[in-house]
C-alpha cells in the first residue's frame, strides 16, 4: 500500500468514497451527496492552505483518504487542526485508515501544529480503536448532538498532542 498526496485525478475515487460514507454510515453527519465540483474546491482550498490531502492506494486504486484543516477560525486556535479519514467500504479494517492518520501526524508537526483532533461517532468502535492505537485520547463525549437515520447520535472528540504539553510554537501567530 502506498500513501501519497492526492491529485485532481483522484477526485472521482475520493468522491465515491465520501458519498458512500454519507449514504451508509454515521461517520459524517451529512445527508446529501457531495459533487465533484465541491470536492475539487475542497482539494484546491486545502492546497492553498498548505494542508495535506493524502490517499492510500494499491495497484492504482484509491483505498481511502485523509486530511486536516483548521479546527476553528479564530487566531487563538491556529495551532490546532481537525482531521478526517475515510476508507472504501470493502477495504476497512485492513490498515489503510491507520496508515493515513499516522502519515498526517508528521505533516501537522512540520506546520508547527500543537494538537490534532478528530470527531468520531460514538458508535464507531473501529475508528475509536484506530485512534487509540495511534495515541489519541478521548477528551469529550457529546450526547445527542447529531441526528441521522432517524436517531440521535453522540459524538466523541479525540486529541493527540503533536508536541510536549505546554511547548511553545516556533513562532507566535499574528
Amino acid at each position: 500500500m502506498e500513501i501519497r498526496a492526492a491529485t485532481p485525478a483522484d477526485l472521482p475515487a475520493l468522491l465515491a468514497i465520501y458519498n458512500d460514507v454519507i449514504a451508509t454510515s454515521t461517520a459524517v453527519y451529512s445527508f446529501e451527496p457531495t459533487t465533484l465540483e465541491e470536492r475539487r474546491a475542497w482539494l484546491e482550498t486545502r492546497a492553498r492552505q498548505r494542508y495535506p490531502v493524502l490517499v492510500a492506494a494499491e495497484a492504482g486504486e484509491v483505498l481511502g483518504f485523509a486530511s486536516f484543516g483548521d479546527f476553528r477560525a479564530w487566531p487563538g486556535y491556529a495551532r490546532t487542526v481537525e482531521h478526517s479519514v475515510h476508507v472504501r467500504g470493502d477495504r476497512r479494517r485492513a490498515g489503510a485508515g491507520s496508515a493515513l492518520v499516522a502519515a498526517l501526524l508528521p505533516l501537522a508537526r512540520a506546520l508547527d501544529k500543537h494538537a490534532i483532533l478528530g470527531c468520531i461517532d460514538a458508535d464507531n468502535e473501529a475508528s475509536l480503536r484506530l485512534h487509540a492505537k495511534l495515541g489519541f485520547e478521548k477528551v469529550a463525549h457529546f450526547r445527542e448532538v447529531g441526528r441521522k437515520f432517524g436517531r440521535w447520535l453522540d459524538a466523541v472528540f479525540v486529541e493527540r498532542l503533536l508536541q510536549p504539553p505546554g511547548a511553545a510554537p516556533r513562532q507566535e501567530p499574528g
